[in-house]
């Protein structure tokens, strides 16, 4: 008994493992909102039950200070066939999905997934529309599936793979209780070899990818305070700083003509793009302009830092961005003021071996370097996360790659990711693990937007790559 039983059970009970799915994504499992606190620990019990019904060990572990005032982490254990000598892997995914908002922009309820016919054009196939139909429930669902299969087939959890499961419920709100779970339970997790995640996605339709590297991210607030109240704009304006003018003034600073962030040092510890890599990048063919052009923007649209391209300053340059900005009277009408306060939100996407910690420090006296007259500011670190980069040449990795060239075939192309997944960088520093990204999402899938989907094809292509990524561990 072994892969091709494991593939023929998935490929038999295809429509009652999507079915579990569609069960799943009913689940307004929506981490950062409190209302939904029941429904999210209720989506961490189900897929406890998914794993229990595929062999393995589970607990829900509590997470928070106090005890269990954070979302729950599923932790599935199965200690591996007598004599298996591969690795043992930790696959980490997150049950919590994005608020569904704004509601009147979806084309069904967020939370009662359907399946659609592909949109025109000729692309065939189906599609499930959903929150959380590709991140990250939809992604896990082919994990899980997979070791169904496996059990099924096999009657041994994981088909005698090693595997360790870890499933958050915060990872849409930051990961708020994860650094203190794998410091608690560093002994336990150590015992690992190498991460899988599931939560990447591909080049095309097609097209599948292996991901060795994702960006970091540094998160942060200002806020700049002026008079103690709102005051009057003819009164005052000319006579007194307006916090508004003078946070867009200091902002400006941050890029320079080139569009380089002018923080001092913020490009020493980054790793320069090999020659060989950027070789490599630019055979992928990727068309930067027809990307611009699916997001309703002109080829002149393609900025960015001088001397890269576009795939180049996505996957290898770090970035700077004000991701909101808010300041006075913002309502209908007209209210003339000056405000007592402005405040944005600024984030970096940072680049190995760039550190999250010591870019917050530098944007920070940066800001206290340029404080306007009159004014003070508070600086908030909202957190981030590291990058993590895993070497091409990896004996996981080139499992990996292994197993997506026979379920897909096609042989996955090696890229990076602009987007971060901070628990990759958490299990690098704090266990020494490397991660391998194997995720089978689109840039068309609309994560985080209204319209969220995950096409049935990518969903088979992974659940199918994981089932024979079982059998090339297992020949380790």
């Amino acid at each position: 008994m072994g892969v091709s039983e494991a593939m023929g059970w998935v490929e038999k009970n295809e429509r009652a493992g999507i079915d579990r799915l569609m069960d799943w994504l009913r689940i307004p499992s929506v981490g950062t909102d409190p209302a939904c606190d029941k429904q999210t620990r209720e989506a961490a019990h189900w897929a406890g039950e998914h794993l229990k019904a595929s062999g393995f060990e589970v607990e829900l572990m509590p997470t928070g200070d106090p005890v269990d005032s954070g979302k729950p982490i599923v932790l599935g254990q199965c200690a591996g066939a007598e004599g298996y000598g591969g690795p043992h892997i930790l696959f980490y995914g997150h049950y919590d999905v994005q608020p569904a908002d704004p509601l009147e922009l979806w084309e069904s309820s967020p939370f009662e997934p359907v399946i659609k016919a592909a949109e025109a054009g000729g692309v065939p196939g189906e599609r499930i529309v959903a929150r959380g139909a590709c991140d990250d429930k939809g992604q896990v669902m082919m994990f899980l599936e997979a070791m169904r299969g496996w059990f099924e087939a096999t009657g041994v959890p994981a088909g005698g793979v090693r595997m360790t499961v870890l499933l958050e419920g915060e990872e849409e709100s930051g990961s708020v209780n994860l650094d203190r779970f794998v410091r608690e339970q560093k002994e336990m997790l150590g015992k690992a070899d190498v991460c899988l995640i599931s939560d990447t996605g591909m080049l095309g339709r097609g097209r599948p990818a292996i991901t060795y590297g994702v960006r970091g991210l540094a998160y942060t607030e200002v806020i700049l305070h002026g008079p103690n109240q709102d005051l009057h704009s003819g009164l005052w304006g000319g006579r007194a700083p307006n916090p508004n003018n003078e946070l867009v003034k200091v902002l400006s600073q941050l890029w320079d003509e080139h569009r380089r962030v002018t923080i001092d040092g913020f490009y020493d510890d980054v790793r320069p793009i090999g020659d060989d890599e950027r070789k490599a990048w630019k055979e992928l063919g990727v068309d930067s302009i027809e990307a611009l052009s699916q997001i309703g923007l002109e080829p002149e649209a393609d900025v960015g830092e001088a001397g890269f391209n576009a795939v180049e300053r996505e996957w290898a340059r770090p970035t700077a961005d004000i991701n909101g900005i808010i300041g006075g009277y913002t309502g209908p009408g007209a209210k003339t003021v000056i405000p007592a306060y402005a405040s944005a939100k600024v984030s970096f996407r940072l680049v190995a071996d760039q550190n999250p910690e010591w870019v917050v420090k530098a944007f920070f006296q940066w800001l206290k370097e340029r404080t306007p007259a009159g004014c003070r500011f508070e600086l908030i670190d909202h957190g981030g996360g590291w990058p993590a980069t895993v070497a091409t040449d990896s004996d996981a990795l080139t499992a990996a790659m292994h197993a997506m060239k026979e379920a897909c075939g096609v042989a996955p192309s090696l890229i990076k990711s602009g987007g971060s997944i901070p628990v990759a960088g958490l299990l690098k520093a704090e266990l020494g693990l490397d991660t391998v990204f194997m995720g089978f999402g689109l840039e068309s899938d609309r994560v985080h937007s209204p319209n969220e989907k995950f096409e049935l094809d990518c969903y088979r292509m992974g659940l199918r790559s994981h089932v024979v990524l079982v059998d090339e561990l297992l020949k380790m």
